[in-house]
């Protein structure tokens, strides 16, 4: 998950359905490098740090969620399998088209972890 100026970042893969960037861990590369060459391929953003939040058990797929705070100058710009990069406020996202995981995923985060801890609103 991307954050910048209290905005989420999400990625359109062209089935009109928004999603957080990410993808699938490929055979011995750990869930971080995973995410690190998820975020390059998706939306050509490269060395950030990202911190590890949780596991969240989608309903075929496990996906281990990343948080990065991306700098004002940050571009992301669509790579890959990607239609566009679109940043949207967190409680504009439960009135996408999303896909169930990234929809629940950014209710828990938003609803309890970062804004227990007074770094955003939503």
């Amino acid at each position: 998950m991307c954050w910048q100026r209290g905005r989420v970042l999400l990625v359109e893969r062209g089935r009109a359905r928004w999603a957080l960037p990410g993808g699938t861990i490929r055979p011995g590369e750990s869930a971080v490098d995973a995410a690190i060459r998820e975020l390059s391929e998706e939306t050509t953003i490269e060395g950030c740090e990202l911190g590890y939040l949780f596991q969240f058990g989608g309903l075929s797929k496990r996906h281990h969620v990343f948080f990065t705070l991306l700098p004002d100058a940050a571009r992301p710009v669509p790579g890959n399998e990607i239609q566009r990069c679109r940043w949207f406020r967190p409680g504009k996202v439960a009135t996408l088209i999303t896909s169930v995981p990234t929809r629940e995923i950014i209710k828990l985060l938003f609803s309890h972890e970062v804004a227990a801890s007074g770094l955003v609103s939503a």
